[in-house]
C-alpha cells in the first residue's frame, strides 16, 4: 500500500505547476480525479514532443509525465451544469487544487467560500506566478515570467552580457514542490483539528527561496557563466569526441595541484584555457573518473541520451515503464526516494475524458443514460 491511499483529490489544475504537485501525490497512492475539457485542451496535451511526431491531445510526452497514475474527466465548466458536476466532486474530494488566472474559480462558482459551502473542511491549494494577495495579486504569466520576477534572469548569463532565461519553466518546476508539502502539512492539520484551509502558492516565492543567500549580499553578483568566484577553477571544457563536454570544479591549492598534476600542466599555469587543451585529449567518462579518484569534483557532462541510458538512474529505478495506448511502452521519472514501507507506483498518464464512465457513473452515481446525454450536449467535453 502506498502512503496516501485513501486520499481523495479533485484536480481543476493545467500545464505545470499544479499538475507536478498532484503527480507527487497520485504516484504515493493519492486518487486524483483530473477535471479538464475538449473545448478548451490543457496546454500540456498541446505541448510537444509528440509521439510519432503527431499533434495528438494524448500524444504528448511533456503531459504524460506530468500527469501519471491519475484518472481523467472532461466537463466543460464554461455550462452551469458542468460547474454542477464539478461540485459534486468537490463534494467526494479531500483537496481541490487549482491554478486557473485569478478570479476565475469565483466566476463559475467554485472559489473557496463557495467550496466551503459543499465540503467545510475542503482545503483548496491555488497556485499562481505570484500569489492571491499583494499588489501583483492579479497577474498573469508562466513559470519563465518568475524567473523574470524573482532574479533568476539576472543572475543568469555571461559576465557583462543580457540577462538569460532558464531553458525552461523553472517556476513550474519548483513551485509544486512547495505546493505539495503545503498540502500534506494541511492534511496534517486537517486530521488533528478537523479544520480545512485555504493555501496560496506563488511561483515567485519559491524561486526567490532557492537563491536567497545572494540577496543576503550588499550588491548583487556580476553574472558568472560558468565560472564560480568561490572556485579557483570552475566550468565546463571539451573532451575527445564531438561536442563531448567534462564540468570540473577545483579549489586552490591542493585540489588545483592535482588537477594540474593529472593534467600535465604547472601549478601556476592551471586556467581555463590550458585545461580546456589537455582535456580535449581524454574521454568525458574516463577523466572524470580519473579527476573523481584524486577528490577533485568532475562529471561527464551528459546530454537526454545518456541520461535515459544512464545505468546509475537504471540501478535506482528512477525510470519506470508504463504501456501507454498512444505513447506506447514509455519511461516515465519516478519520484527521486524510496520508501520501504510504503511504496510508491507509477502509473500511465491517462486519455482526455478516459475516466469520464468510472468516475461519473461508478463514483458519482449518476446513470450511463444521462452521462451519455451530456456527453453530446457538449457539457461533459
Amino acid at each position: 500500500m502506498s502512503a496516501l491511499n485513501g486520499l481523495k483529490i479533485a484536480d481543476f489544475s493545467w500545464v505545470g505547476a499544479g499538475p507536478r504537485a498532484t503527480k507527487d501525490l497520485a504516484d504515493n497512492g493519492a486518487t486524483v480525479i483530473k477535471i479538464e475539457s475538449r473545448k478548451r485542451l490543457d496546454l500540456g496535451r498541446l505541448s510537444p514532443p509528440f509521439a510519432g511526431g503527431v499533434k495528438d491531445p494524448d500524444g504528448s510526452a511533456f503531459f504524460a509525465q506530468t500527469n501519471t497514475s491519475k484518472q481523467s474527466v472532461t466537463i466543460n465548466l464554461s455550462d452551469p451544469r458542468g460547474v454542477d458536476i464539478a461540485r459534486r466532486l468537490v463534494a467526494w474530494a479531500d483537496v481541490v487544487v487549482e491554478n486557473f488566472g485569478p478570479g476565475f474559480m469565483e466566476r463559475i462558482g467554485l472559489g473557496y467560500d463557495a467550496l466551503r459551502q459543499i465540503k467545510p473542511d475542503i482545503i483548496l491549494a491555488s497556485v499562481s506566478v505570484a500569489g492571491r494577495t499583494g499588489p501583483m495579486a492579479g497577474f498573469r504569466g508562466y513559470g519563465n515570467s518568475a524567473a523574470a520576477h524573482s532574479g533568476h534572469a539576472a543572475l543568469t548569463g555571461w559576465p557583462g552580457g543580457d540577462p538569460h532565461m532558464p531553458p525552461l519553466a523553472y517556476g513550474d518546476v519548483v513551485a509544486p514542490m512547495f505546493a505539495t508539502v503545503a498540502i500534506l502539512a494541511a492534511l496534517e492539520h486537517k486530521a488533528r483539528t478537523g479544520e480545512g484551509q485555504h493555501l496560496d502558492i506563488s511561483q515567485i516565492e519559491p524561486m526567490v527561496h532557492v537563491i536567497a543567500d545572494l540577496y543576503a549580499l550588499d550588491t548583487l553578483p556580476e553574472k558568472a557563466g560558468n565560472e564560480d568566484a568561490t572556485y579557483a577553477l570552475h566550468g565546463v571544457f571539451p573532451t575527445r569526441g564531438e561536442d563531448e563536454w567534462i564540468a570540473i570544479a577545483a579549489c586552490a591549492g591542493a585540489e588545483l595541484d592535482r588537477l594540474a598534476e593529472l593534467l600535465e600542466l604547472e601549478p601556476e599555469n592551471v586556467t581555463g584555457e590550458t585545461v580546456a587543451a589537455r582535456t580535449l585529449a581524454f574521454d568525458r567518462f574516463e577523466l572524470a573518473d580519473r579527476l573523481a579518484a584524486a577528490g577533485i569534483a568532475a562529471a561527464a557532462v551528459q546530454d537526454g541520451r545518456d541520461v535515459a541510458r544512464s545505468e546509475e538512474l537504471a540501478a535506482g529505478r528512477h525510470f519506470v515503464s508504463t504501456d501507454h495506448p498512444v505513447l506506447g511502452k514509455a519511461a516515465m521519472p519516478a519520484p527521486p526516494y524510496t520508501m520501504d514501507q510504503t511504496p510508491w507506483s507509477i502509473g500511465k498518464a491517462p486519455l482526455l475524458g478516459e475516466h469520464n464512465g468510472a468516475v461519473l457513473v461508478d463514483m458519482l452515481g449518476m446513470t450511463r443514460a444521462d452521462v451519455e446525454a451530456l456527453e453530446a450536449q457538449g457539457v461533459l467535453a
